[in-house]
């Protein structure tokens, strides 16, 4: 008997076991960002770069837009930070199809071309200039 004949293949549940790690371990980020309210001031620390420079990082509103997110206030979240609140619905996407890749068996393989990263790195940099000028105030947390 050779070693390809004597592999075990894992069960559903154990291959689930990771993503569903995955999944409460977000779960419990967000309920308690739900329930401690970051508009409320000393509850979470200050962003740096906000605090020393007046600027607003690619992050800054995060907290606030997975509050609103929870609450189910997804105009508050999109305007809290706009690409947070897409990430969280990209977040979505890749783990219902890391879900199914286990379900079936088949190894999940994220190799995203590097035109798309240089993409989503542009994107990010965009972001962080326009809400950061006079006329993107409509992106500021």
């Amino acid at each position: 008997m050779n070693a390809e004949s004597r592999r075990v293949t894992p069960s559903v549940p154990s291959r689930l076991a990771v993503p569903a790690g995955v999944l409460a371990a977000v779960a419990a980020a967000f309920a308690y960002v739900g329930t401690v309210d970051p508009n409320e001031p000393g509850h979470y620390p200050a962003c740096p770069l906000l605090r020393y420079t007046g600027l607003y990082c690619p992050g800054c509103g995060g907290l606030r837009s997975a509050h609103a997110f929870v609450h189910g206030d997804l105009l508050a979240a999109l305007h809290a930070n706009a690409l947070a609140t897409l990430g969280y619905l990209g977040f979505a996407v890749l783990w219902t199809v890391w879900v199914v890749h286990a379900v079936r068996g088949q190894p999940l393989r994220i190799a995203p071309p590097p035109g798309l990263m240089w993409s989503l790195g542009a994107l990010l940099l965009v972001f962080t200039v326009v809400r950061n000028l006079p006329f993107g105030g409509w992106l500021h947390p």
